[in-house]
């Protein structure tokens, strides 16, 4: 079955997300501190990882940076802090969606199937692979490979190098990379959190980020993916 993880320290808050979950069809599985959600997450290889940032033992600041360290898996964070700084800092370490307390249980099930489908996009015919230099992406095995080696993505990550590069060249504004991410509005966000990701993704795959030959900003506007002939 699909394994969701929910590390979370409030055992009444997390049943109810298991329940929720279970009628959905997933496999729910809640543990109740950092430690032990950790150890879970490398053994159970979950789809998706609902995490509370605070947590006994080790907060999910560090269970987060942990997790991205070794997977690509998503991440819902819970918390009661809704401070902008706090939503930047966890989208930061590679958190796929924040969700603030309270909260609806329904709302984080619908949370999840969005951040389970984001870039799940049909490739167009004769372009299952697309590359740039040394810069190959496979659309069917959603695999990316940079000088040959497997570049691990997280799914927002992915979603946004599919979109650039599916259509090099063309200037992609931060309100259609959001609503790319966040479709129908399933999520407040702010357009900071593209430059996040970007940001993220250039670390990940440019040799210069700084100085960036594949995802170039368009200055006031956006972000495109080169053509042949930049760089």
């Amino acid at each position: 079955m699909k394994t969701i993880l929910i590390i979370e320290d409030d055992k009444k808050a997390a049943s109810l997300v298991s329940l929720y979950l279970e009628k959905e069809g997933f496999n729910a599985v809640a543990v109740h501190d950092g430690l032990e959600g950790l150890a879970l997450a490398k053994r159970l290889h979950p789809i998706l990882v609902i995490l509370d940032l605070m947590l006994p033992k080790l907060d999910g600041w560090e269970v987060c940076r942990e997790l991205r360290r070794i997977s690509d898996v998503p991440v819902i964070m819970l918390t009661a802090r809704g401070e902008e700084v706090d939503r930047i800092s966890g989208l930061t370490l590679g958190a796929d969606d924040y969700v603030t307390k309270p909260f609806s249980p329904r709302e984080l099930v619908a949370r999840v199937k969005a951040v389970l489908r984001r870039g799940r996009i049909s490739p167009s015919a004769g372009k299952n692979i697309l590359h740039f230099k040394d810069l190959v992406l496979d659309l069917e095995k959603r695999k990316v490979t940079l000088k040959n080696r497997s570049v691990q993505l997280t799914p927002h990550e992915y979603a946004l190098l599919q979109a650039l590069m599916v259509a090099p060249g063309r200037i992609f504004t931060r309100d259609e990379l959001l609503n790319h991410l966040y479709p129908a509005g399933e999520a407040m966000v702010i357009d900071r959190v593209i430059d996040v990701h970007i940001g993220k993704l250039r670390q990940k795959i440019e040799d210069y980020p700084s100085s960036p030959r594949y995802i170039l900003t368009a200055r006031g506007v956006g972000y495109y993916f080169a053509e042949d002939g930049d760089g």
